[in-house]
């Protein structure tokens, strides 16, 4: 972990170094799982009851206000060795309401960012959605709007499951499509759960398609916590996701954190092994280092050792937000991502 932690270390300085050496813009782009951000009230629509002050967990005011402070330590670092103004965008999984997303961007750590935000609720019977922050700076929003996933009969004891959000913008002067995507978990089984993803998979795939049908250039980004990892059928076959940019073309969806996975290194910890659920994909579009707009440079995963479990039986692990119901004073139990996206600053000739 240590290693890993360096390494990360090393190579965001480098960037870092590049970027300003060479004039370019810097557009990060992330996404994190904020594991069970839920408020301390009670919604009778919903299944929140394990998320309030009368509670095992003891759910209340101090325990919320302490995890708002901790996640926004974690997501007001991302990137800053990079850009001082962080993450251009991030989505986020896991979140109750608007609630919870309009006191995260106004603690001290994330209130002078301006962040404005994108959100629905879904039918998700624990209430839980995805929402989309992003910096009125780097980026406007055109449109947006949910997508629902039609479960197929069967795949989960839950019939509904998280919208995918849906995001169009302009990202200085490049038009984006962004779809947020927290897809079925594999509770019940992997196997059983399979038809779930990728179902969540097709719908999101189907929007792709239409796009990339009116423009096949397009400039689109595909981010969530997938409950997949990088070579599963759902990112492998439906999306048609590429693990090699040579391979990739302008109409593909190309997916950068493949090696990694199979380097051993993950998001999210499961029986000692690390899976890498949480990813950002783009289309092919970003990957020509010679245009005019931003192209792809690298890709992150954000592991600090404040973020690490030190004690314990998770040791190692992602520093959790509960240790069974006792408060663990965690983060959450899955590390976040990004990718940095640079545009060449046009220098007037002389």
């Amino acid at each position: 972990m240590k290693k890993i932690i360096l390494l990360a270390n090393l190579l965001i300085i480098s960037m870092s170094c590049l970027a300003q050496k060479n004039n370019y813009k810097v557009s990060l782009i992330g996404f994190y799982n904020l594991e069970n951000l839920y408020d301390t009230i009670n919604n009778p629509n919903v299944d929140d009851e394990e998320f309030l002050p009368t509670s095992a967990r003891q759910y209340n005011s101090r325990i919320y206000w302490d995890k708002l402070d901790r996640l926004s330590d974690v997501i007001s670092q991302m990137g800053t060795d990079i850009n001082p103004d962080g993450l251009a965008m991030l989505g986020v999984a896991e979140i109750e309401n608007d609630t919870v997303l309009t006191d995260l961007i106004n603690t001290p750590k994330l209130k002078n960012r301006n962040w404005k935000f994108e959100h629905y609720n879904s039918p998700d019977k624990r209430g839980v959605d995805v929402a989309f922050f992003y910096n009125p700076k780097y980026f406007k929003v055109l449109f947006s709007a949910p997508l629902f996933v039609q479960l197929p009969g069967g795949s989960k004891d839950s019939y509904f499951t998280r919208d995918i959000l849906y995001v169009k913008g302009l990202m200085d002067g490049d038009t984006v499509h962004v779809f947020v995507n927290h897809w079925p978990s594999r509770s019940g089984g992997e196997e059983r759960s399979i038809p779930a993803r990728a179902a969540a998979a097709a719908t999101a795939k189907k929007r792709i398609d239409s796009i990339m049908s009116i423009n096949p250039f397009s400039k689109i980004v595909l981010m969530g916590d997938l409950n997949d990892d990088p070579v599963s059928p759902s990112l492998t076959k439906v999306i048609g996701a590429k693990g090699k940019i040579s391979e990739t073309k302008e109409s593909d969806m190309y997916n950068p954190w493949v090696e990694m996975y199979k380097n051993g290194i993950g998001t999210s910890p499961y029986q000692d092994a690390w899976g890498l659920f949480d990813q950002v994909l783009f289309s092919g579009a970003w990957i020509n280092k010679e245009q005019k707009g931003y192209h792809y440079y690298k890709h992150y995963l954000f592991n600090r050792e404040f973020m690490v479990q030190k004690t314990g039986k998770w040791r190692g692990y992602s520093k959790r937000t509960w240790d069974g119901i006792v408060y663990n004073y965690g983060y959450s139990d899955h590390f976040p991502v990004y990718i940095m996206m640079i545009k060449k600053i046009d220098t007037p000739s002389k």
